[in-house]
């Protein structure tokens, strides 16, 4: 466990590079409405329900935990990351929910199971391609996962990476084993579907929902018509996320999981 926490991507030093590329753009906004959908979709009651648990790992710059704080739930959020924390607790303020959020920086193998029980709703969003164990993460996560609650995952698609560099000509870069900049925000482990698949297969969980993020907004070279409209962008990147074959070249893939 000690090798795996020290060889974990550690964004600190990323974090102003992915407020600025991912969250101060289009690309943020279209990730957090696949993902608040989603929720609403398994969960419709999730703006009216009782008070529910809710554990974010990897939790960045607390989106989506302040989304549901904002809701009256009761959350837990970590991150390995100071820097990504303060950011996150800095947002918290500024909206007047820091003492409605429970926060751990620490690397998500330091959590105690023991310690903070279980949860309702458990997050972790693009997490497990940053990690030197990624085999080991499900696993924790169904343990934290309360029986009848709700697993939310996304992960970096291996398909998408593919066809990306398919599109842009880069012909040599396929002929290799992918190996990422270490200072961009490419992820080092893209995974295939089936991979994450076959881990939720061993374990107590079962999918409810699957949807790409972003399935046409990256390959996107040249904009035209309605490129140039977020809102269109937004609301057709909605659409297409549940529409197969067109989800599963999302840069990333959303999956909703019930614990059994």
């Amino acid at each position: 466990m000690a090798d795996s926490i020290i060889n974990d991507r550690n964004f600190d030093d990323l974090i102003e590079k992915f407020s600025h590329k991912v969250y101060a753009g289009l690309k943020g906004d279209i990730r957090l409405a696949v993902i608040r959908r989603d929720l609403l979709t398994i969960l419709p009651n999730l703006n009216t329900s009782k008070r529910l648990r809710v554990l974010d790992i990897g939790g960045g710059l607390g989106q989506i935990s302040l989304w549901l704080a904002a809701m009256g739930h009761e959350v837990t959020y970590n991150d390995m990351s100071r820097k990504m924390l303060e950011a996150a607790q800095e947002s918290a303020t500024d909206r007047g929910l820091i003492e409605s959020i429970h926060w751990y920086q620490c690397p998500y193998q330091s959590l105690s199971r023991d310690e903070l029980g279980t949860f309702d709703i458990v997050l972790c969003h693009a997490l497990i391609e940053w990690l030197a164990k990624p085999e080991d993460l499900l696993r924790v996560l169904s343990q934290f996962t309360a029986e009848s609650g709700v697993l939310s995952l996304t992960f970096y698609n291996q398909k998408a990476l593919v066809y990306r560099n398919l599109i842009r000509g880069n012909f040599k870069v396929l002929e290799n084993d992918f190996v990422a900049d270490p200072g961009s925000l490419t992820p080092h482990t893209p995974f295939e579907p089936k991979q994450i698949d076959d881990w939720i297969s061993y374990l107590p969980l079962k999918k409810l929902k699957s949807s790409g993020i972003r399935v046409f907004h990256d390959y996107v070279m040249t904009k035209r018509g309605g490129h140039n409209d977020d809102k269109a962008m937004i609301e057709t990147e909605l659409k297409y996320s549940e529409i197969e074959p067109y989800k599963w070249l999302g840069r990333y893939i959303h999956l909703l999981l019930l614990k059994n």
